[in-house]
């Protein structure tokens, strides 16, 4: 049985807490850091990476290399200010890819 090791990368105060839960955490003061952290994982075979929206939407191209590749999965998660927004988009629009339509959207009626 393979086990994957799983990362969390962010800022600081919204990262910490998943020190406890045994994951691998890179706090990122800037950008720079955080693609060597999350490049650094890729390269160490993690196979899950947890990035706050806030570092994500300064590093697209970075996410975006990881995209198509099979590991690691990166998921984006609400940073230490709350939600962006920008993970919920994203898990969206992949739903909508993968079943033809939005299932997701709040429907009035």
């Amino acid at each position: 049985m393979c086990m994957y090791k799983i990362g969390v990368v962010g800022e600081r105060d919204a990262v910490l807490g998943f020190l406890s839960l045994g994951m691998t955490v890179k706090a990122a003061e800037n950008s720079e850091e955080a693609m060597k952290a999350i490049d650094s994982m890729a390269r160490e075979g993690y196979g899950l990476i947890f990035v706050t929206e806030t570092i994500a939407r300064d590093i697209e191209e970075t996410i975006a290399r990881y995209k198509n590749e099979m590991l690691p999965a990166i998921i984006l998660i609400p940073g230490s200010q709350g939600s962006l927004g920008i993970g919920l988009a994203k898990i969206r629009s992949n739903v909508e890819k993968a079943v033809g339509v939005d299932i997701l959207s709040k429907k009035e009626g």
